[in-house]
């Protein structure tokens, strides 16, 4: 059974993350060195979240449509990316069983998983603040 049962769960969750990091000078600005935009494509609900972390530009997540041109398009299903930021995947061995699809410069990618680490926790935090902790313990 799917994580998320719909757009707006994914948003809620994921998309809070996001929204959350960026407004984190600290944190986000350690993926503003990325120098680029990124959109997470989903399915299983169908969603995505793009975020520009451009090192002369302001931060910006678009939940949904947007105008951003994603530089790397990160393609997977929404448990994927769920169990990611909870810790619980290895972005390099999804890779390679095709769990995760990515476009374009996925060196940039590459190098955007180890800044990830400290999210883990917060996220985890936020599932139990938003009374999520059936979102926590998964497999």
């Amino acid at each position: 059974m799917a994580y998320f049962t719909s757009e707006q769960e994914v948003y809620d969750t994921l998309g809070k993350l996001f929204v959350d990091m960026v407004d984190d000078d600290e944190l986000f600005g350690k993926f503003r060195k990325s120098n680029t935009i990124v959109q997470y494509r989903f399915h299983d609900p169908d969603s995505q979240i793009t975020v520009r972390m451009k090192e002369d530009e302001e931060p910006k997540v678009d939940l949904g449509a947007t105008d951003l041109q994603p530089e790397v398009t990160m393609t997977m299903d929404a448990d994927t990316a769920h169990r990611f930021w909870l810790g619980q995947v290895n972005v390099t061995v999804a890779l390679a069983r095709g769990q995760i699809k990515a476009k374009g410069p996925v060196a940039k990618v590459l190098r955007l998983v180890p800044l990830a680490r400290p999210v883990f926790p917060r996220y985890e935090a936020q599932l139990k603040e938003q009374g999520r902790e059936d979102l926590v313990e998964v497999a």
